[in-house]
């Protein structure tokens, strides 16, 4: 017989932080064909776009539509700002009392040397490294001081091992970046290399949608009950946003 301390997390949402300030200035500098993006705070201090804060508002009618029975029962989030605003205004226009658990294992992937580059500029100040990337391949190329994908799943992995730990039996709203969220797909429904890079290139992650992973009985394997559901933002007028998944060079 399972018990409840064997069963783990009985289901995850994974929503994605709303609109950023660095996704707006990553995606204009991109258009532009400029080096640098123009941002002024470091990644973990980004906040919100006046967009993202809509989009969260309306994860908060999310949240109202799955209360007891159905929805979270906790929120794990990552500790940068964007996420924990997203996570604060949802609560609040929710009128929900969740606890919020923070990790930092949860934060967006970390880039090193290409912090704030665009493609182009990592490709003008840094070709030998735009040259390794190409022949690593971008799952495990590792930008000097920042990770690779491989090394996003390996604190993914220990995210995972401890919600089944301290979360038996619950369900679990994980809020995050779109790094993070994909690779938590990887681990869970054991994707391969090929597969999870080719979800983030043609169905990247909303800004503040929903993907839920499910167990249909305590114990079993990770099923996928919805991937990038934003019905509450149309149903609320927020903007729906689809800024690029990582690129390496990009912040999230």
């Amino acid at each position: 017989m399972t018990t409840p301390a064997t069963a783990g997390v009985a289901e995850v949402s994974l929503v994605r932080h709303g609109e950023s300030v660095g996704n707006v200035a990553a995606t204009a500098a991109e258009h532009a064909g400029l080096e640098i993006i123009d941002l002024d705070t470091r990644d973990a201090d980004t906040p919100l776009s006046p967009r993202g804060a809509e989009q969260a508002t309306a994860l908060g009618t999310w949240l109202r539509e799955h209360r007891e029975g159905t929805g979270p029962e906790i929120i794990w989030c990552s500790p940068y700002v964007r996420a924990v605003q997203t996570a604060t205004i949802a609560l609040h226009a929710a009128s929900s009392d969740l606890a919020v658990r923070f990790d930092e294992r949860l934060r967006d992937r970390e880039l090193g040397i290409l912090d704030l580059l665009t493609t182009t500029g990592v490709d003008a100040r840094y070709p030998a490294e735009a040259a390794r990337r190409r022949h690593m391949g971008k799952f495990y190329y590792r930008p000097p001081g920042g990770e690779s994908w491989a090394d996003l799943a390996l604190r993914i992995r220990g995210v995972l091992s401890d919600l089944d730990r301290i979360e038996p039996g619950r369900r679990v709203l994980v809020v995050a970046h779109d790094a993070v969220i994909m690779t938590i797909r990887y681990v869970c429904e054991s994707l391969t290399e090929a597969e999870v890079l080719d979800l983030t290139r043609h169905n990247p992650v909303r800004n503040a949608a929903v993907t839920r992973l499910v167990r249909t009985s305590p114990g079993a394997d990770w099923s996928l009950a919805a991937f990038n559901e934003d019905d509450h933002l149309e149903r609320e007028g927020a903007p729906v946003t689809t800024h690029a998944g990582d690129r390496d060079a990009f912040p999230h």
